[in-house]
């Protein structure tokens, strides 16, 4: 959980500034009141163990199979445990994920906005 220096919760997108999805996001998640904050994976990579805990929630769905990043691994590096992937390269990961305020979400889907009291 994260706060303010005014002890109000705060909600984390973790992804990448580039991206349109999180972007959009931390938008939606501030017009609606919340306190958001957008954390780049390139300017600062989450840990192993935020990775191990993310990868236990949401299993193989936060691995981006879709990625220029993935493109890039050779076919050997693909067979690497997904973790350890993950940690050597951030932008693998599918964003965006969400923490905060109690909820620990990924993606942008009709689920995560209604867990974060958004309609949809």
């Amino acid at each position: 959980m994260h706060a303010t220096e005014d002890g109000e919760q705060m909600i984390i997108v973790n992804g990448l500034k580039a991206c349109d999805t999180c972007r959009k996001v931390v938008r939606t998640l501030s017009e609606a009141g919340h306190s958001v904050q957008l954390r780049d994976f390139r300017e600062a990579p989450p840990s192993r163990a935020e990775i191990t805990a993310w990868s236990e929630k949401f299993g193989a769905a936060l691995l981006n199979t879709r990625s220029t990043t993935w493109r890039g691994l050779s076919v050997e590096d693909r067979g690497s445990d997904p973790v350890d992937l993950m940690v050597a390269h951030p932008t693998l990961i599918k964003r965006p994920v969400i923490s905060g305020e109690g909820v620990l979400l990924h993606g942008w889907t009709d689920a995560t906005r209604s867990a974060l009291g958004l309609t949809t």
